[in-house]
């Protein structure tokens, strides 16, 4: 169990009048509890609090008039996530898998596993089924790719990233899933807050349907999946988009953060445990 602290401070130039799709809020789970939580808006203004898609986000709608417009959230959240031997994990036969995770097997619109399925069966189509095999993808991706920070924007695929070989954790995590999905493992684009991640920021992971569960995986290795407050999973980062926005606005402010709570140690990640936080 770990208590993390995170939040984030966004403000933005509002230019006319605009409508505001923010998913910045933390999941609520049986592996992740809200202890407290605040979501303040300046100057205030109503906030519609709905549940969307079939992993249940939550999103918040907020109409905005010509301002500016700061958004401010702050929680301590409570992590129970699940371990497993990662020697012990297989994959789940498509025959068997449940309905609502088989939309996960298709390509989406970052991730065109139908282009890369051969690429992906070459690769790693004849390794041993299960745990193991994903990790030799994101390991394969973490190897091939580049992190360079600015490298892509938000019209930069999976097939792309394929190419040029370099990315940010979304890019990463998009990579990654799109290579699971070309080999017949359901995979699905995570973001969330990450402990401890250097340079602040959200954070994109992915996880991978194995076994009957949702296993975490992070391609980019810059942070410990004992150490993601998820807030929303999807098909790729479009589903889980911090703010989607209709109208004239600049963000002209952001900080983000996730830290242990009440000074307590940060947890441990043995390299060898498969984590599930859905």
């Amino acid at each position: 169990m770990a208590r993390i602290d995170v939040g984030c401070d966004l403000t933005y130039e509002v230019r006319s009048p605009s409508v505001f799709l923010f998913q910045v809020v933390a999941a609520r789970n049986s592996r992740q509890q809200i202890c407290s939580e605040e979501l303040r808006l300046t100057p205030p203004l109503n906030v519609e609090r709905c549940q969307i898609g079939t992993d249940g986000n939550q999103l918040q709608r907020v109409v905005v008039t010509p301002c500016e417009l700061q958004v401010a959230y702050r929680a301590t959240v409570e992590l129970t996530p699940q371990t497993q031997n990662s020697n012990d994990i297989g994959e789940s036969p498509i025959s068997q898998t449940p309905p609502e995770v088989l939309t996960y097997l298709n390509p989406s619109r970052y991730c065109e596993s139908d282009l890369l399925s051969r690429f992906a069966f070459e690769e790693f189509g004849q390794l041993y089924p299960g745990f193991s095999r994903v990790q030799a993808i994101c390991n394969w991706v973490f190897e091939q790719l580049d992190y360079t920070p600015g490298s892509t924007n938000a019209t930069t695929t999976a097939a792309d990233v394929l190419l040029q070989r370099t990315g940010v954790c979304r890019d990463y995590a998009h990579l990654a899933i799109a290579l699971c999905r070309g080999i017949g493992i359901p995979a699905r684009y995570v973001a969330g807050y990450a402990l401890n991640l250097q340079p602040p920021d959200f954070h994109g992971f992915m996880e991978a349907f194995l076994d009957g569960k949702w296993y975490l995986f992070d391609p980019t290795r810059l942070t410990s999946t004992l150490g993601l407050v998820r807030i929303g999973s999807g098909r790729d980062a479009a589903d889980v988009s911090v703010a989607t926005i209709t109208g004239s606005v600049l963000l002209t402010q952001q900080s983000v953060w996730a830290t242990t709570a009440d000074n307590n140690a940060a947890p441990a990640d043995d390299g060898a445990s498969a984590v599930s936080t859905a």
